[in-house]
C-alpha cells in the first residue's frame, strides 16, 4: 500500500445556480490520500451537458 496518493471519485449532486436554478451535475473531485485517509482536496470541476468543463466556484450547494 502507498502511503501518499492521488484518488479521482465522480458522484452526481445537486447543485443550485442563480441563472438556471436546481440542477443535478456530475461533479468530479481530486483527493490527496495520506495512509488511506482523504487529507485534502486539491480540485473539483463538474461537465456540463455540453461538454464544458467548469470549475465548482462558480455554483453553490443547495440546502
Amino acid at each position: 500500500m502507498r502511503l501518499v496518493y492521488i484518488k479521482r471519485t465522480t458522484k452526481n449532486e445537486r447543485r443550485y445556480n442563480p441563472k438556471m436554478g436546481m440542477f443535478s451535475a456530475k461533479v468530479t473531485y481530486i483527493k490527496r490520500y495520506v495512509l488511506g485517509f482523504p487529507t485534502r482536496t486539491l480540485h473539483k470541476y463538474r461537465e456540463t451537458y455540453y461538454g464544458k468543463v467548469k470549475s465548482c466556484e462558480d455554483c453553490v450547494l443547495a440546502h
